[in-house]
């Protein structure tokens, strides 16, 4: 009888311990990592980690301090997701990568900007300036828009800025030499060492920095730029419901009053 007893006690505790393991399981946190530039991009993920904790996802940051590796390491299954670009920019890696990569949504623009210590705007830049320019080339349209506004350039009729060159230049009145070698994450020191008349910088690489947008740039991209930077996955994962969760979290009113409060308009938030 008191075997019996015994007998029935275990498989009653047994039991209960799997009902609980089951539980828990069903309750564990869905692992969502996503490669991200440090500035802004790694802060505004770690400022919506607990909206997404509460929401069952785990979000993990893996933090690249370049353009190249991020979308290798989301096609080789490395990452669920990477936030650092733009649809240009994805467009023109996925072309020349055989890549399938997608956009599941734009969270904000950074406004790539136009900086000297020479001069305080580009209006005064002198005849045959240099200019510095990262070897972006989905940026060049953006960089070309800024100096076409400002009356210095014209562009060939039916250049499409979202993949134009500096070959698309039309008319270069003060002859602008555009040197256009540079890893983009170097725009920042080339700036400080004065070497040329003005450089262009990125926005994420300016305020990494130091270097505020909003009071040393002497030319700002405007807030209609198409280049809004987006969170891309692979295209199995487009209905991934932690993906979604993401980007409702960062597309949502708080986030994105959060973004503009937090950089001043260095970075601008994509949803209105």
């Amino acid at each position: 009888m008191k075997k019996s007893i015994k007998r029935l006690l275990g498989v009653t505790v047994a039991a209960t311990a799997l009902l609980l393991g089951a539980a828990n399981t069903a309750k564990a946190d869905t692992t969502l990592t996503v490669g991200a530039s440090a500035e802004p991009h790694a802060k505004i993920l770690e400022h919506v980690k607990p909206e997404l904790k509460k929401q069952g996802v785990d979000l993990k940051v893996k933090v690249f301090n370049d353009y190249i590796l991020p979308n290798k390491a989301l096609a080789n299954k490395e990452l669920d997701a990477n936030y650092f670009q733009h649809v240009p920019f994805l467009d023109n890696w996925n072309k020349k990568n055989n890549g399938s990569l997608i956009n599941v949504g734009g969270v904000h623009l950074e406004p790539i900007g136009v900086y000297s210590k020479k001069y305080k705007s580009l209006k005064d830049l002198p005849k045959n300036a240099t200019v510095y320019v990262s070897s972006n080339v989905a940026d060049y349209g953006r960089v070309l828009k800024i100096f076409k506004d400002a009356g210095l350039i014209t562009l060939k009729k039916g250049t499409n800025l979202t993949n134009a060159t500096f070959e698309d230049i039309k008319t270069n009145k003060k002859n602008i030499k555009f040197k256009h070698t540079f890893e983009a994450k170097l725009m920042p020191k080339l700036y400080e060492s004065n070497e040329a008349d003005a450089t262009v910088i990125n926005a994420n690489y300016a305020v990494q920095a130091g270097i505020d947008p909003t009071k040393k740039a002497i030319a700002l991209e405007k807030k209609n730029s198409p280049y809004v930077n987006i969170i891309a996955v692979r295209k199995s994962e487009k209905n991934n419901k932690a993906i979604k969760k993401l980007v409702k979290v960062l597309q949502s009113k708080s986030t994105q009053k959060w973004i503009e409060k937090e950089f001043d308009g260095a970075v601008i938030p994509a949803i209105k």
